[in-house]
């Protein structure tokens, strides 16, 4: 798990993700339930080459769904990382 492409999963690409970017030079990722902050803080460094300032995490349950047989199951738990970018800094998502 120690390679950057396996703690960050993807961008969480929102409307409040979009204002974060603008305003506040951070970025929004999706990324290993088990992922620590300073892991994920290398994984950015390596993969975008940028310097990263804080790191900010949020864990998140799974919905409960029901499916049309009315069978209940659960989305998986996942983890979303809120990445501060050096001033000057900037990533570009195309």
């Amino acid at each position: 798990m120690n390679e950057a492409f396996d703690i960050i999963q993807s961008v969480h690409l929102t409307e409040k993700a979009t204002i974060l970017s603008e305003k506040g030079n951070q970025y929004v990722f999706r990324v290993r339930p088990d992922a620590n902050k300073i892991q994920i803080r290398q994984a950015i460094e390596k993969l975008f080459k940028k310097k990263v300032v804080k790191v900010n995490t949020s864990n998140y349950e799974g919905k409960f769904k029901r499916g049309r047989t009315g069978h209940a199951g659960r989305g998986n738990h996942w983890k979303k990382a809120i990445v501060t970018l050096a001033a000057g800094e900037k990533l570009e998502f195309a």
